[in-house]
């Protein structure tokens, strides 16, 4: 018997994890997997939600994975307490052998996947790995991709957005392009439980045309890079830590975000102090894989023109959630304001992402972190100002060091972030430079070679 993806089937989970009640869709999958009628939820993905559910006293809802024969079946799970049992609302029910057969995918040999961070209106915030190409910062996820309907002509995607809740099996296209990715999310909320964005994964597939399996085309670059990659210590333990520490941030998120009834705080705490604690390290696996990566021989970086007031404002929209929370303001530059430079767009940003974060975590509440542009000789200069307490001058290099933290008792990062964007600037022709006195706040300055003047070579290191 088989359920539709939009059928809600329903079943009923005691205090000591038996299933006591059964809609027969979910009985057969019990039967299926080795349990009894009226003995413990076999099913080990339904029992941990439920057992969640019941210690925590609150409706849980996620996305699992459940075994059915030798296939799997995507499921989304609302479980919600009532008394002493848990009430199972489950829905979904998409096998990934009705999916190749929907959309022509053969999953026998798939690319590499891509993990990425979102605002609540899709603009990409991060990408993993970094040097994939198929998705940048600043872009819109509608911009790289057009959605394909399930059987039922519905959008899963549409749908999460309109009710901020997980989705998965997402099939989408490259516009004019037959490559076939899958797209899968969950949604973040802050601390003050408010919708900040979502943070996902895209699975390039291979598809089929005319009987025969077809490579795709936009994908091979994912792939080709990653092969590129040297295959040195960061790369190495980016291997090995990622998946571990992205399923240990889900989980967290999963206990505070997928939740659609009240949630104790502490219980809300301590789940965003794991995934801030598994971000953090995420972060220093992220950077270590940066340093590598730029100071590799072969290490090459473009010098397109961009438009820097335009990616100062692309950087502040992408911390203004972060900026808010600590009562920060951003002060971007104006709409009307054109600063042609340079430069590798994406690298540029990760630059200003990181300058402009700086200045917020180290802001005073109620300051104002101030970005303008400039033009000085054949440079393009921009500027990062704060009002904090200021670095004191026999640190101003020592700043752009390796893991330099000036105050390990303050919250901060991993000490990379400035050594990165310094070394990335002076590839691409510029430099960065800090101008600071103790207690005055800070004034960081970004140069990159002018759209308008001849082309500078790197700096040398």
């Amino acid at each position: 018997m088989s359920a539709g993806m939009h059928e809600i089937v329903s079943g009923r989970v005691d205090a000591d994890g038996k299933l006591v009640a059964a809609d027969p869709r979910l009985m057969a999958l019990q039967l299926q997997a080795g349990g009894t009628r009226d003995g413990v939820l076999a099913v080990p993905a339904l029992a941990t939600v439920a057992r969640l559910a019941h210690n925590l006293g609150i409706l849980v809802s996620r996305n699992v994975i459940a075994a059915e024969g030798d296939d799997n079946l995507d499921l989304i799970v609302r479980a919600k307490p009532d008394g002493s049992e848990v009430i199972l609302d489950i829905g979904g029910w998409v096998t990934q052998r009705s999916a190749q057969r929907r959309f022509g995918v053969d999953q026998s040999n798939q690319l590499a996947e891509i993990f990425w961070e979102s605002d609540a209106a899709l603009s990409i915030t991060r990408v993993q790995p970094a040097e994939g190409q198929l998705l940048a910062v600043g872009q819109h996820l509608d911009d790289v991709f057009s959605l394909e309907a399930d059987d039922d002509g519905r959008l899963p995607l549409i749908r999460s957005l309109a009710t901020r809740t997980a989705f998965s099996g997402q099939a989408a296209r490259l516009d004019n392009d037959d490559q076939l990715f899958i797209l899968g999310a969950l949604p973040v909320y802050d601390a003050r439980q408010q919708f900040v964005g979502w943070r996902g994964r895209v699975t390039p597939r291979l598809t089929t045309q005319r009987g025969k399996a077809v490579r795709d085309i936009a994908a091979p670059s994912i792939a080709i890079a990653r092969r590129a990659e040297p295959n040195g210590f960061a790369h190495e333990l980016n291997a090995a830590l990622r998946p571990p520490l992205e399923r240990i941030v889900a989980q967290a998120d999963s206990i505070g975000v997928l939740t659609d009834g009240p949630i104790e705080r502490d219980y809300v705490n301590y789940a965003h102090d794991i995934a801030a604690a598994g971000r953090h390290l995420l972060g220093l696996v992220n950077d270590l894989t940066d340093v590598q990566t730029i100071e590799s021989s072969d290490f090459k970086i473009d010098h397109d023109e961009v438009d820097l007031s335009d990616l100062a404002r692309r950087a502040a929209n992408l911390l203004r959630v972060r900026a808010a929370d600590c009562n920060v303001r951003i002060d971007a530059p104006p709409t009307d304001d054109v600063m042609m430079a340079r430069g590798d767009f994406r690298r540029i940003l990760q630059i200003l992402v990181n300058l402009v974060g700086n200045a917020v975590r180290y802001s005073p509440a109620g300051s104002v972190v101030w970005v303008r542009t400039e033009q000085e000789g054949d440079l393009a200069a921009l500027i990062v100002a704060d009002q904090g307490k200021g670095i004191p001058g026999d640190a101003h290099e020592r700043i752009f060091e390796k893991f330099a933290r000036l105050d390990t008792n303050e919250p901060g990062g991993t000490g990379l972030g400035l050594y990165i964007s310094r070394k990335l600037a002076r590839a691409m022709g510029g430099d960065i430079s800090v101008d600071s006195a103790a207690g005055q706040g800070a004034r960081f300055l970004l140069t990159l070679p002018s759209a308008l003047s001849p082309g500078r070579t790197a700096h040398p290191e």
